[in-house]
């Protein structure tokens, strides 16, 4: 029996797309009955499932989703550990440091007009900054397939060569005042070749709160270290497709004078 809603729908989703499963409803000779097309059909079965918003998809336990698609545990952090206090002591100390030298009127972000391309600094500077501390190895994850990819989560992975704990740790921007924002500001896809959690881990964010930008310059005013062990999401369902898919030859049925 499957654990959790996060694991029916990779389920789902991975008999929707078989190639044998689409095969074999090909094959079918004649056309199938509603009902009988219903009892063989997996999509049939996931449409209704998806639509059951509210009690399905909400509420989904992140470290379940995270297991369902890796097979990697969420790790809470135990303030109980030696090893657990000083590693978030360390991160805190970088943490002030970094929004020290993002804050100065020389740093580079303080040309960069949007926020949003200001995100991949603060993860570089904490990359440097936590690999440069005695004990800690940082790095950005490598993808199931050994390559490093900035997109998606997490964005960077945090080593204490000690006890090889592992932690990773994904930073966040946000304005001021959109704290108890609902907009989405967090995401996660479950894919096999672009996995980048890797080891049974802490799982971090790092947010930083920013002012609104004055006289062209950035102000960030405070940082919050935040254990995702029991974070809660929410799935949104959406079918995709490409305009490679939509202007195939043969499904245009008119086109414009030349």
């Amino acid at each position: 029996m499957l654990r959790t809603a996060a694991a029916f729908l990779f389920w789902a989703l991975a008999v929707c797309c078989a190639p044998q499963a689409l095969g074999q409803n090909s094959a079918t000779s004649s056309a199938p009955s509603l009902q009988s097309k219903k009892a063989s059909s997996p999509v049939d079965q996931l449409i209704p499932w998806l639509l059951d918003e509210d009690r399905q998809l909400s509420g989904l336990a992140f470290s379940d989703v995270i297991f369902d698609a890796t097979g990697k545990r969420v790790l809470t952090i135990d303030p109980k550990s030696e090893t657990d206090r000083r590693v978030i002591k360390q991160i805190s100390g970088v943490l002030d440091e970094v929004m020290k030298r993002m804050n100065a009127t020389n740093s580079a972000i303080q040309r960069i007009p949007r926020i949003n391309e200001v995100s991949s600094h603060f993860e570089d500077l904490l990359r440097e900054l936590l690999n440069a501390t005695p004990g800690l190895s940082c790095d950005f994850p490598h993808t199931t397939n050994d390559r490093v990819q900035r997109s998606g989560y997490p964005d960077l992975r945090l080593v204490d060569l000690e006890t090889r704990r592992f932690f990773y740790l994904d930073p966040k921007l946000y304005a001021t005042g959109s704290r108890d924002s609902s907009f989405r500001t967090f995401y996660f896809e479950p894919k096999i070749a672009t996995n980048k959690v890797r080891d049974d881990a802490v799982h971090l964010i790092v947010g930083f709160e920013h002012e609104p930008r004055k006289d062209g310059q950035w102000k960030f005013t405070r940082w919050d270290l935040v254990d995702l062990a029991h974070f809660k999401v929410k799935l949104k369902a959406e079918f995709q497709g490409s305009n490679h898919d939509i202007y195939r030859p043969e499904a245009v049925v008119a086109t414009s004078a030349k």
